[in-house]
């Protein structure tokens, strides 16, 4: 099974890691903190301080169409911010 599903990279998420040293991931729903502070070590070899951990519910989303009001739903998802020991940095744009 696979821990970390993808990073979180947003405005707000970089700004984060910049100031502050923590990094988000959609993880998961199963995962827990444990788990994922082993994944994120493993994968990133870094050492992490914390984690907390999100559940998202799914939402309902309507949108207007030629053949009238189409309904949907976005799936639910759990996210986790790491924060990592002083020093420590993970680069997402290292591999681009």
């Amino acid at each position: 099974m696979e821990i970390i599903v993808k990073p979180i990279i947003t405005e707000k998420m970089t700004a984060q890691g910049e100031k502050h040293n923590r990094y988000g991931f959609v993880v998961a729903k199963t995962a827990n903190k444990v788990e994922i502070r082993a994944a994120v070590e493993k994968i990133y070899n870094v050492k992490v301080a914390s984690v907390n951990t999100q559940q998202y519910a799914g939402k309902v989303k309507t949108r207007n169409t030629t053949r009238g009001v189409a309904i949907g739903r976005v799936n639910r998802n759990k996210k986790a911010i790491v924060t990592l020991k002083q020093g420590e940095v993970i680069d997402f744009y290292a591999s681009i």
